[in-house]
């Protein structure tokens, strides 16, 4: 049997080396609405690297813009984010994953943790499937409208990995703790209906042009409001629930990084790009 971290190595080899120079669209209207859109439709708005040097750019222009009064963060295509691009990050020969790996993790995540520096209200327009670290990437944004029919998830553990993204920090301050441990355990991916129903999305909408929509809406009417006041109120929700989503994303790096060095992660992601369920042995 082909050894799985080569397995990953070889499929991998073809999914990298993509040009990502318009990876991270940026637009700004007249209402003072940013939209910031991942332009990987091809590849399902994984995460790369230059991706997240790109999306780090546009977040840096948006807080040297006092213009700017929301921000939409949406995917094009039919994902909202597929999460890490397993052939950027992963197609390697070596097995270490000890201190290397955990600055890459930070490196990773801490581009979209950027989002939590933004002062104005921001909203993740799910217009496609959102799992992983793409699941992550909506848990920063101050409101989520998910796609009906489409699956979210923060399945990191059918991969053999512990979660990232501080998504075991987000999760249960948003859906409850309860429901968001039951999927942060299971990994289990729900429709946008029933993110909506269990809060994890405000809103579900059918079809990705009604997400863009009703995101658009939603923009325009924090944008008609008196913005320094919407800036404060958004510093004081997140002040008194005593935030600290940032300290729980290293923790998650270092976590993380114990389980890439185990053979469950290797045979976990070399299932999910062979497409087979995963055999993993505990070890």
């Amino acid at each position: 049997m082909v050894d799985a971290h080569k397995r990953i190595s070889s499929i991998a080899a073809h999914l990298s080396g993509k040009d990502d120079s318009d990876a991270v669209l940026f637009e700004v209207c007249s209402k003072g609405i940013a939209t910031i859109t991942i332009n990987r439709p091809g590849q399902r708005n994984s995460m790369t690297h230059d991706v997240m040097s790109r999306f780090s750019q546009r977040i840096n222009e948006v807080m040297q813009n006092p213009d700017i009064r929301c921000v939409i963060i949406a995917g094009k295509g039919s994902c909202f984010s597929a999460g890490a691009s397993f052939g950027s990050h992963l197609g390697r020969e070596d097995n270490s994953f000890s201190s290397p790996w955990e600055n890459s993790m930070k490196n990773v995540y801490g581009p979209f943790l950027e989002v939590l520096n933004i002062k104005v209200p921001v909203i993740a327009a799910m217009n496609g499937h959102a799992i992983g670290g793409g699941l992550g990437l909506a848990l920063v944004a101050d409101i989520r409208i998910a796609e009906a029919n489409s699956k979210y998830g923060a399945t990191f553990v059918k991969l053999g990995l512990h979660p990232g993204m501080a998504s075991t920090y987000l999760l249960p301050r948003i859906m409850g703790l309860p429901k968001a441990t039951e999927l942060l355990l299971t990994g289990r991916t729900i429709r946008g209906t029933e993110a909506a129903e269990m809060g994890l999305a405000n809103y579900a909408e059918s079809g990705a042009e009604n997400v863009m929509k009703l995101a658009d809406s939603i923009a325009s009417e924090i944008a008609a409001c008196a913005p320094v006041a919407v800036r404060w109120t958004k510093e004081s929700i997140y002040r008194h629930l005593n935030f600290g989503a940032k300290e729980a994303a290293a923790w998650e790096a270092h976590m993380q990084t114990r389980t890439f060095e185990m053979e469950d992660s290797k045979e976990g992601i070399a299932a999910l790009l062979e497409k087979r369920p995963p055999k993993f042995n505990g070890r």
